[in-house]
């Protein structure tokens, strides 16, 4: 969906290949599920918060919408808590905040 409105996408299925991914292809946003396998989503965060800073864009995408998840995300560096499932206007409302289509890279 990402693709088809002009975003590049690159898509991992660990904490670690994301990790990985974020640093060496430097996104503009990355839309990181909650729940990775191998290092979790919030050690993510805050290590891609120390290599890029503010520069990426993060996104929670969780089924936990809790407050206490909320402020969980938000103290590991994500700019958005989003739960699921999320509409495709909303997720591109999102990305559209930060960047347009054209230059945006969506991962995690």
């Amino acid at each position: 969906m990402l693709q088809t409105h002009g975003h590049r996408v690159t898509a991992t299925a660990s904490g670690v290949a994301g990790l990985q991914a974020a640093i060496a292809e430097q996104p503009a946003i990355m839309i990181i599920d909650i729940g990775l396998p191998e290092l979790d989503d919030y050690s993510v965060a805050r290590r891609v918060r120390e290599a890029l800073g503010a520069a990426v864009f993060l996104i929670a995408l969780t089924g936990y919408g809790q407050p206490d998840d909320r402020r969980r995300a938000v103290e590991a560096g994500f700019d958005v808590h989003v739960t699921k499932p999320v509409s495709s206007s909303t997720l591109l409302d999102l990305l559209a905040q930060r960047v347009p289509a054209a230059r945006a890279h969506a991962g995690g």
